[in-house]
């Protein structure tokens, strides 16, 4: 039986906040959320979110409302490494297994837990199907993920894309807790 729980963030690099309810089962995570921020504009997002087994991202579906406009993605991986967004091939993201909505610290459970990196030694290298908020444009990212170590219930790893660093802390469910300078989590259940 999948473990809910709904977890909210505030989210200081949009200035606004994000909450999801996440159902974790056995090797499957499915999400909905919404997420409000105030920067580069305002703007409101919804989405859906749910993966195959090993946590391996089988389709996202997002809705982005500002004032002047409001755009859909329905972003679908094949499971073998192929994406289409609203029906049409994402050659460029072609062998990515993970999608990343962008400012939505949720998108990082899905590597972590795949590979225990909250528990245990490793470093992983990714390519993400990333995807901006709120233009939602969907763009190749290429991601690192390394265990720091253990804490009581969970575990520090660093992030690492281009020139980005960050430590986050993750809960022992692989949920994030503290993304210094993106998300820091203000509820769980």
């Amino acid at each position: 039986m999948p473990a809910s729980r709904a977890i909210t963030w505030e989210v200081m690099e949009s200035r606004g906040y994000e909450t999801s309810w996440v159902e974790l089962g056995d090797g499957t995570l499915r999400a909905r959320g919404r997420a409000v921020g105030t920067t580069p504009e305002p703007y409101w997002i919804t989405y859906e979110l749910e993966t195959n087994d090993s946590f391996v991202t089988r389709r996202l579906l997002v809705t982005a409302e500002t004032e002047s406009v409001r755009r859909s993605l329905d972003l679908v991986h094949d499971g073998r490494g192929r994406w289409t967004a609203d029906g049409e091939a994402l050659p460029g993201v072609e062998g990515a297994i993970d999608c990343d909505l962008g400012l939505c610290p949720l998108t990082n459970t899905m590597p972590v837990l795949r590979h225990g990196l909250h528990r245990g030694p490793g470093e992983r290298e990714f390519l993400m199907a990333w995807v901006s908020v709120p233009g939602l444009v969907v763009r190749p990212s290429r991601q690192v993920y390394t265990h720091l170590g253990r804490t009581d219930g969970g575990g520090h790893v660093r992030y690492a894309s281009g020139d980005f660093r960050s430590d986050l802390e993750f809960d022992a469910d692989g949920c994030v807790v503290d993304y210094p300078g993106l998300a820091r989590r203000l509820t769980s259940r």
